[in-house]
């Protein structure tokens, strides 16, 4: 099929892009010429440790210490960039903004804004980092977050990074079980939680969590209490070792910010991700790796600028929230929302991109699903919006064309991917190229990135293994208790040797563009947030009329995966009906969060095993989305295949 291209840079805007000074530096810097973007690409991946120098210098990081060498050895399982450089990510967040630009610009569903300044910013901050101080908290110490996508996450993430300590966040959406597994593993010394949040016009309490918060996360030693609707009655709360936030407010001095740099590969960010057993993953991402890939991807890839709007739809308990917050450091105006997109109405909330001005708007698939199949018109003429950004599931072709058709035609689509694993993109836009038809626009710069068939060899145009050849600077440090590696060897290594391999299907094509077609493996993917079929297991092995379950994901026609349960009941002879399902969905998300809730369950008579005994996720979800099986003879049951043969 021909390709089709939707749009172009012109030639101004690509002429006093980022990326081009980018280009024209590394040109003149090492006597380069290159015609196109992929020659910029190829030379960083060739050149791996002159291009993550070049980038450090660019930015003009706030550091200490020497740039070289730039890499002790080129390792997956050992981080070996910037041995001997020492910074601080909040210092670096909050260098570059003015006193008085706007750093965060917050929205909320019931209508509550509220703007805050780079100046007030300081200042609460270090209202923070003081007490924080006060309790003792120190470098390498862990502060988590259950809160919402408000103002106050934000400081609590910038305060623990001045001190040098490791952030680390779920969002309120998480039932008490899917903050316990998280956070018992990461083990916060201080845990900043929200007493209620509003989500499509209700109001959800949260404060009779925290006596089983404390009960469960032993590590925990304070907990800051954030009343951000005012709806929560501090007076009759009995807890002890919690603080209210407005009450450190008033303890802790608002002068005095002063930032603790640590080394390149300290930790900053705690994020978690699942296999298909057990508790999930928790990875572990470097100061230093972090800012640097932040700062390429959205300095160079998206063009952000001092002061523009950029705004993503996000919660603090998915990796774009992390990134986000990252724009800081361009000095740019980051919105933060919080609340249904929905609420009141889908119009309301896209009216909020043309009012506010914003250049840059993250969404998803499901969202603009969402816009076409609610038959939403267009009010406004977005006249400031130049980049929508997608991820979270493959930006369908019909998508694009819906795009450009409903909300604006001189606009660059950027769909990128990549994921909590790097804590970044992959494959994501670029200002200096045009955008095809339901393709990504290009490789990110540094990212040895290729498409792997079945033997581990290059291929173009033909679907394959998304991998990535060489090590790169926002690779994670490590799993916490994986001291071996095992856990990080079995997540991205066991498929092909030396080469970090992601789990999703994709062509490559001979361009450099890439299209995307899902998961490869067992992973389930929700509007982008990984999900291990185990943290679902963990919840029906609770009811007491189910034997066994099979999680998958499907595909669906939104360009989004639909969660589906097999279940086996216990007698036999019981039928799973509408109440049961209903109250398995019910059950799951009161544990969990609501990506969690299966779109389907269905009753089956069998749960095909391994011979060696592990359930046969992958192969369902190949027979679900419409795939052949090549595996059978592993089959311990392969009799009771054919009767989910119906449900495809």
């Amino acid at each position: 099929m021909e390709r089709k291209v939707l749009w172009k840079p012109s030639d101004e805007a690509v002429k006093n892009s980022q990326m081009a000074h980018f280009m024209k530096h590394i040109e003149n810097r090492y006597s380069q010429e290159f015609s196109h973007y992929n020659d910029l690409h190829q030379w960083s991946v060739e050149n791996t440790e002159d291009f993550w120098n070049e980038i450090f210098l660019y930015f003009n990081l706030n550091h200490e210490g020497e740039n070289k060498p730039v890499a002790l050895e080129q390792s997956f399982l050992k981080y070996p960039w910037f041995p001997n450089v020492k910074l601080n990510f909040a210092e670096n967040l909050l260098a570059k903004g003015k006193e008085s630009d706007c750093a965060l610009n917050f929205f909320h569903e019931s209508g509550l804004e509220k703007k805050i300044n780079y100046g007030q910013l300081k200042s609460e901050v270090a209202r923070v980092t003081n007490y924080l101080e006060s309790t003792g908290f120190r470098e390498g110490d862990v502060l988590a977050c259950y809160m919402p996508n408000i103002p106050e996450t934000v400081m609590s993430m910038l305060s623990c990074t001045s001190l040098g300590g490791c952030f680390t966040s779920t969002s309120c959406d998480f039932g008490l079980q899917g903050v316990i597994d998280r956070f018992s593993q990461s083990k916060p010394k201080i845990l900043v939680m929200a007493t209620g949040y509003q989500y499509n016009g209700k109001y959800f309490d949260l404060s009779s969590r925290v006596k089983e918060l404390k009960a469960n996360i032993p590590s925990i030693e304070k907990i800051i209490l954030v009343d951000f609707l005012g709806q929560f009655d501090k007076n009759s709360f009995q807890e002890s070792d919690c603080e209210f936030w407005d009450e450190i407010g008033r303890k802790g001095s608002r002068d005095g910010l002063t930032f603790k740099r640590v080394s390149f590969a300290s930790p900053l960010y705690i994020m978690y991700s699942s296999g298909t057993t057990g508790k999930p993953k928790c990875i572990v991402h470097s100061v230093g790796g972090t800012l640097l890939q932040h700062l390429k991807e959205l300095a160079l890839h998206c063009d952000l600028k001092q002061n523009e709007k950029i705004f993503y739809f996000t919660t603090c308990g998915w990796m774009m929230w992390n990134w986000l917050v990252s724009s800081l450091a361009i000095g740019a105006e980051v919105f933060l929302y919080e609340g249904s997109p929905g609420y009141p109405s889908l119009d309301e909330f896209v009216k909020k991109i043309d009012e506010k001005k914003i250049a840059l708007w993250g969404t998803s698939p499901k969202f603009i699903r969402a816009l076409e199949v609610n038959d939403w018109k267009r009010s406004g003429d977005f006249k400031y919006l130049r980049c929508l950004l997608s991820t979270g599931a493959p930006l369908l072709p019909e998508q694009f064309d819906y795009i450009y058709e409903s909300i604006k035609t001189d606009l660059q689509v950027a769909s990128i991917c990549g994921g909590t694993d790097i804590i970044s993109c992959f494959m994501l836009g670029n200002p200096l190229r045009q955008v095809y038809r339901g393709e990504i626009q290009c490789l990110g710069l540094g990212m040895d990135v290729a498409c792997f068939d079945g033997q581990g060899k290059p291929v173009y145009e033909v679907e394959g293994e998304l991998v990535c050849r060489k090590p790169f600077i926002s690779q994670p440090i490590y799993f916490l208790d994986d001291s071996d590696c095992t856990k990080i060897k079995k997540a991205y290594f066991n498929r092909f040797a030396g080469v970090w391999h992601h789990g999703d299907f994709v062509t490559l094509t001979k361009d450099k563009t890439v299209i995307v077609f899902g998961r490869s493996d067992a992973t389930l993917n929700p509007g982008g947030v990984r999900i291990g079929t185990g943290e679902i297991y963990r919840q029906t092995e609770k009811i007491s009329y189910i034997d066994d379950t099979l999680c998958v994901g499907v595909q669906n026609s939104e360009g989004d995966v639909d969660i589906v349960l097999f279940v086996k009941m216990r007698d036999d002879n019981e039928k799973l009906d509408e109440n049961k399902i209903k109250e398995i969905k019910t059950f799951i998300r009161s544990e969990t969060t609501p990506r969690h809730v299966p779109k389907n369950i269905y009753q089956v008579t069998g749960i095909p095993y391994t011979r060696s005994g592990k359930k046969m996720e992958l192969a369902i979800t190949r027979m679900m989305n419409g795939k052949p099986l090549d595996n059978k003879e592993a089959m311990a049951n392969p009799e009771c295949l054919k009767e989910y043969e119906q449900f495809v």
